[in-house]
């Protein structure tokens, strides 16, 4: 259960965990599974355009396209080549905000992005069994079952995430390529019964003359319904999402992986240009086609509207391999959600300090999100249409997010050209999203879930893990090893100093209160350690020792940390393991209310030292005999 990392974070993983490097996998197989998420949305996009926008269903799509291929690709392949670790939009954000404000505003995110995720997940289920039971074969047998075929279609998915992430890769070539093939079908039907029939698109014509009067007029209601369509620009954080499963040259570093950018920007590009092509051409045969009554809920091309034209056109039985199709590709359209929450979730909350240490792993993980799903799913009744708009505001704060870092990107390289097409591609979106918003209030409110979730459990997670020795690594400067080296036949005694002026009489006061304390011989060496706290909200931190000889007489260790406790629980047990003897260190009982001094600790780092440190040491060694000496006077 525990077993290795997620196959997502094996190229990247947590400071505590030795992982080999993977080879990785061809650019347009991961493209595949990202574009499970994104081609699948045609089961439902061209009955979403027809109801939105009617007879400008078209026009409307063209709007989505031009957004798609000037806006949300140039926006995320910006966003491959500065987040090459599959991190994507958040942690560009990240960087720009320190401290617990960074923290709280990549939460946030952070709940958007399991909104969009998980929704993705429970809706694509929900959309496969509405197609399967309106199947005309099965319509009978299956009808009013809709919430337990959904609960099974969720579990089937998890089930393949627990057998292994290469199974889910490999199944997505299969379903992405034989539903793209009999698209290609559907679509060159139509067409074809569209030229057969001129008078289909004469009558089209005229009664968008009818109903709108002129050209500019047909454009501005695009633009107005235009953000009813963008559950079409679904794929694109996903597929930035799991670029560390491109496969990149054998050059690649960490730092620079020039050969997986290159294959994300492939795989970014050929995504939108497939599914640009589809959604245009899928546009103009289903309005053109079907009447517009049977777009409305409890028509014959509610939500199945390709599905229709396929049993129509081409037979009931090319209709049921289509609908077996959809069927399968709206089902495992969750895997790259699934995928892009594996690969998200571990990169922050574990190293946050805001989750437990088995959410490193893949299986935990995906039984935790597969019962997420379970009650999303029961909570909306297995309802797609009441999901739609929680989709719609994840994926919409998603772009607009990415389209306002890269913008922030551009500007810091001083690239002014790219700093102003950005900032007018982040408006678009940012409007986009209000417009959504407004209409669809609910997706706010569900992602608002979603976020207060996270953090809850995020802070009590922190909470229960306190007191964990969190120091990922520690190192030492030439003068701070000789100084412990000088302590392997001897017990080092360490003094607890906060620094404030280093002068003299700083240090000396403090060797006479310490000893009177203490009662320590004046034989006995005495060793400062002064700890400097940079970011008190990191969780997992290196530190850093160095050594130095103040005012010819006093030895002092400088360490840097994320909380002194900590610091100093680390040092000590380098300490023991360098020397071989068990190292004291002295402090003095810290002025204040315990409760409050204890979320010094917590927010920053600080505050009831000496106490904290002995039950940091505490849970690190459980053998009392090898155990540090705490001594507070």
């Amino acid at each position: 259960m525990l077993e290795g990392l997620s196959d997502m974070a094996k190229q990247h993983p947590g400071p505590h965990v030795e992982a080999p490097a993977e080879k990785g996998t061809r650019w347009w197989r991961v493209m595949c599974l990202t574009g499970l998420d994104y081609f699948s949305t045609l089961g439902y996009q061209p009955g979403i355009a027809a109801l939105a926008a009617g007879l400008l269903s078209p026009i409307a799509t063209v709007v989505l396209v031009l957004v798609t291929l000037f806006g949300a690709l140039p926006v995320y392949r910006r966003v491959a080549a500065e987040s090459p670790h599959g991190q994507g939009s958040i942690a560009m954000l990240e960087r720009l905000l320190s401290f617990w404000q960074g923290k709280l505003f990549v939460l946030t995110l952070l709940g958007f992005a399991a909104t969009d995720f998980m929704i993705t997940i429970t809706l694509s289920a929900a959309d496969a069994t509405a197609h399967l039971i309106e199947n005309p074969h099965l319509h009978s047998a299956l009808s009013g079952k809709q919430v337990m075929l959904t609960l099974i279609l969720v579990a089937l998915l998890g089930a393949v995430f627990l057998k292994g992430f290469s199974e889910a890769i490999g199944l997505a070539v299969v379903l992405v390529g034989v539903y793209l093939a009999l698209n290609v079908v559907v679509v060159a039907n139509g067409l074809w019964h569209v030229f057969k029939e001129p008078h289909l698109f004469g009558d089209w014509t005229d009664g968008l003359t009818a109903e709108h009067g002129n050209a500019f007029a047909m454009i501005g209601v695009a633009l107005i319904v235009f953000p009813k369509l963008a559950l079409g620009l679904s794929g694109f954080e996903t597929g930035v999402a799991v670029m560390p499963l491109i496969e990149g040259d054998p050059d690649d570093t960490e730092e620079k992986p020039t050969g997986r950018i290159r294959g994300a920007r492939h795989l970014l590009t050929t995504a939108a240009v497939i599914m640009s092509a589809f959604l245009i051409s899928t546009s103009i045969i289903t309005t053109l086609l079907i009447p517009k009554e049977a777009f409305k809920a409890g028509g014959a091309a509610n939500g199945r509207a390709l599905a229709f034209l396929a049993h129509e056109n081409l037979g009931s039985t090319f209709g049921s391999v289509y609908d077996l199709s959809t069927i399968a590709i709206l089902w495992f359209a969750g895997a790259s959600a699934m995928a892009g929450l594996l690969n998200l979730m571990p990169r922050y909350l574990p190293r946050y300090g805001m989750a437990p240490h088995w959410a490193r792993a893949v299986r935990p993980t995906v039984i935790v999100l597969t019962l997420i799903a379970f009650l999303v799913t029961w909570i909306f009744d297995a309802d797609v249409d009441a999901q739609g708009g929680a989709y719609a505001t994840g994926v919409l704060v998603l772009i607009s997010s990415a389209a306002v870092a890269v913008t922030i990107a551009a500007r810091k390289a001083g690239e002014r050209h790219w700093t102003v097409t950005f900032a007018v591609i982040a408006a678009v979106f940012l409007y986009t999203t209000a417009v959504n918003i407004a209409e669809r209030p609910d997706g706010v409110k569900i992602g608002a879930c979603f976020i207060a979730g996270i953090m809850l459990v995020s802070f009590l997670s922190r909470l229960k893990r306190a007191f964990e020795l969190r120091v990922t690594a520690v190192v030492l400067d030439e003068v701070a090893e000789r100084f412990l080296r000088d302590y392997t036949y001897r017990p080092l005694r360490l003094i607890a100093n906060e620094p404030n002026s280093r002068d003299l009489a700083e240090y000396r006061d403090k060797v006479h209160q310490i000893r009177r304390d203490n009662d320590i011989p004046p034989e006995d060496d005495l060793v400062f350690v002064e700890v400097t706290v940079l970011d008190p909200s990191d969780f997992e931190a290196e530190l850093t020792v160095r050594g130095e000889v103040l005012h010819d007489r006093y030895r002092v260790l400088t360490l840097q940390s994320s909380s002194v406790p900590n610091a100093l629980a680390a040092l000590l047990l380098q300490v023991r393991d360098m020397t071989g003897q068990l190292p004291h260190i002295y402090f003095e009982w810290t002025e204040g209310n315990p409760f409050a001094q204890f979320l010094r600790f917590f927010l920053f780092g600080q505050g009831e030292i000496a106490p904290v440190t002995r039950e940091v040491l505490r849970e690190a060694e459980p053998d009392r005999a090898r155990r540090p000496a705490v001594h507070v006077g």
